[in-house]
């Protein structure tokens, strides 16, 4: 039988609303095992598929059984199949089926038409992984539903652009009559697969200490940066509305709720007497909560539930040999990173965005590689395919996956086509970039279509961000329409991807069909971006404009000249110092890249002269993430400047600068 086979798309109306939660309440009524099954003790095993847009909870009889809709395209759907049969019991079953529709774009949301789609299915208990099987409930029409009477349908209260929606639970009408009608079909049309990773983990509750108590009004300090489920327990002598904050860091003695247009708070009405909530479609960073009540309460428990994807360490940490105790910390505090930024899919930051970005994820499997078992490549694929199956009119690839947003950053990707030649570099793995194929030459084929006198240029229009770092001539402007010419950054990046799509078709048997593009583009580049005065490439043609990432991109892309030549090896000279003054006439200095970028600087140096180089690479790392470490930070944050960047809203946890892990890897004598 084939999946969803007899269940249909579903919703409780025919117009959905944005941020709207609707309950359905399927009747499964399991039989009673007897006879031989009974006997033997095989009996049967029961699964719930579901799929949904937004986010789900399922309960049976009154249980929390599962949570978390993997991010999808319409065209891409994914469905859970969930084994709930420690969940049942022989008749009747009560069943409640929570859906959280967002239904508004967001930078990890890509709206569609509203709905749920699930079964449940007997099976033998030795036929894992097979559809066949009695179908004992599915959805159809006759759905029992009813918009939540406990969660605020409609409330639209946004978090941050990226993160979509917050939240507010009613308690006081948990107890409410269920006023149910029968479900209608939603319309929808989409293309099934089952969930390529393993859902998430939820641990028990995280420890959090009361550090502040004044009357109505709690600061909680969870001791780490975390990742999790809002949890709240406490006890309410009348009914009241309650305000949690979340945040990284204490400013003044408080969490930040409002950074700009960003408001990290969600609101429970409790009722009267005992209070226990979970909300499990919404997940938090942070390290510290801060309570508001309009009366008094006796607070039990705030704070999380860890939930994350759930790896093993590959024992590389055992067999490096660590020269300083700082370097120990350093890969401690990066592993714990990498591992908060393991979500359904690659997230940036846990507490701003939970975004899945090609630049930053390359930095993320990067490292995953090292530090995790197997290099979690089930999970890099994962990604890596669901990046694939964007699609946007200009054949680009969007900001993030998936999204919902017209933005794009042009250089990112780039980046997939190099994330995607190291995953099959490390894994063996080359039917991944087979699937892929025909998106990745679109790729290129979009920055083909815009060259100009051999050169790759920028893109125009708004929904264009040319951004390449976070550091200056580099950042670009999102909402900017810039013109439309070439660039050091993005033609150095064109020819490593052509690179590696090379590489990639030679060993895949694909076909290359850019022949000879790569080469024409190195010259071009080093005639029009080379300063003999500075002996530096500028970032743009005419000007004295010069970066540490931009002339390390020019040594890896060989724009600057074989890895040994002279001019190579003068300029990683001046990569090597970071920000130096390239000639005291003209006044030109070298801008410093950020710390995700410095992985092209390292790259640059050690292929260069990985013997020069390796001791200062060392050092460093150990200077710049001692400050974090000093500043008391138990995760790596999103740039040196920590909370104090992009308008004080800068993450302190920040996958893409986990990198010491990874040139630890590489620089650090082994103990065997």
């Amino acid at each position: 039988m084939k999946i969803f086979e007899k269940a249909q798309w579903i919703w409780c109306k025919k117009t959905a609303g944005e941020d709207e939660y609707v309950e359905f309440y399927p009747r499964l009524y399991l039989p009673e095992v007897t006879g031989e099954k009974k006997r033997s003790g095989r009996g049967e095993k029961v699964v719930c598929r579901i799929s949904c847009d937004g986010d789900y909870t399922l309960f049976l009889n009154g249980a929390y059984v599962a949570s978390n809709q993997y991010g999808d395209f319409e065209h891409y759907k994914i469905y859970d199949e969930i084994d709930v049969t420690p969940f049942l019991r022989p008749g009747e079953n009560a069943v409640k089926i929570l859906v959280w529709h967002f239904g508004r774009d967001s930078q990890r949301y890509k709206a569609a038409q509203a709905g749920v789609i699930f079964e449940f299915a007997q099976q033998p208990q030795s036929s894992a992984g097979e559809t066949d099987g009695e179908i004992l409930a599915y959805s159809s029409e006759l759905t029992p539903c009813r918009i939540s009477a406990t969660y605020l349908s409609g409330y639209k209260k946004i978090i941050t652009g990226q993160l979509g929606f917050s939240f507010l639970y009613d308690a006081t009408k948990e107890d409410a009559a269920k006023e149910l009608k029968n479900a209608v079909a939603a319309g929808k049309e989409c293309t099934f697969f089952p969930r390529p990773v393993n859902k998430l983990t939820i641990q028990p509750r995280a420890e959090a200490d009361v550090v502040k108590s004044e009357g109505r009004y709690y600061l909680i300090d969870l001791k780490r940066e975390l990742v999790g489920l809002p949890a709240l327990e406490f006890n309410s002598k009348t009914e009241q509305k309650i305000t949690v904050f979340w945040g990284e860091d204490l400013q003044k003695g408080h969490v930040r709720r409002k950074i700009g247009d960003r408001d990290f708070s969600y609101e429970y009405v409790a009722k009267k007497g005992a209070n226990r909530y979970v909300n499990y479609m919404l997940r938090i960073g942070c390290r510290f909560l801060e309570i508001y009540c309009e009366s008094d309460i006796d607070l039990v428990y705030a704070g999380v539930l860890p939930q994350n994807f759930s790896t093993r360490p590959s024992g590389i940490k055992e067999r490096l040999s660590f020269p300083l105790p700082l370097d120990e910390k350093i890969y401690d505090v990066c592993y714990a990173t990498l591992q908060l930024c393991l979500m359904e899919h690659y997230v940036d930051t846990p507490w701003r965005e939970q975004c899945l970005y090609a630049f930053d994820s390359r930095n993320q499997a990067l490292c995953g590689y090292v530090a995790f078992e197997g290099g979690n490549a089930a999970y890099v694929r994962a990604n890596f395919k669901l990046m694939s199956e964007d699609r946007r009119p200009d054949n680009l690839l969007a900001i993030c996956y998936p999204c919902g947003a017209d933005l794009t950053i042009p250089s990112f990707s780039l980046h997939y086509i190099t994330e995607m030649k190291e995953y099959a570099e490390y894994t063996g793995d080359f039917s991944l970039f087979c699937e892929a194929y025909p998106k990745i030459c679109a790729v290129i084929d979009a920055f083909m279509e815009k060259r100009k006198n051999g050169l790759a240029v920028k893109f125009g229009g708004r929904s264009h961000w040319n951004f390449y770092d976070w550091s200056p001539y580099a950042e670009g402007g999102i909402g900017a329409d810039d013109k439309e010419e070439p660039d050091l950054f993005i033609n150095c990046l064109f020819i490593l991807a052509l690179n590696q799509l090379e590489y990639l078709c030679k060993r895949s048997g694909k076909e290359f069909v850019y022949g000879g593009v790569a080469e024409e583009t190195r010259v071009r580049t080093a005639e029009t971006f080379w300063n003999e005065t500075d002996g530096a490439f500028t970032v743009s043609e005419g000007t004295r404009r010069y970066t540490v990432l931009g002339n390390a991109l020019a040594v890896l892309a060989g724009v600057a000249g074989e890895p040994q030549s002279e001019r190579v090896k003068a300029l990683c000279e001046k990569i090597a110092v970071g920000n130096a003054r390239l000639s005291d006439r003209t006044g030109a200095e070298l801008e410093e890249c950020s710390l995700a970028m410095k992985a092209f600087k390292y790259d640059a140096l050690l292929l260069c002269d990985k013997e020069r180089y390796k001791d200062g690479i060392l050092e460093e790392i150990r200077a710049d993430y001692k400050i974090m470490l000093d500043a008391g930070a138990t995760s790596v944050w999103e740039t040196a400047e920590g909370a104090a960047a992009f308008d004080n809203a800068g993450s302190l946890c920040h996958g893409w600068n986990a990198l010491p892990i990874y040139y630890y890897s590489l620089l650090l004598p082994k103990k065997f």
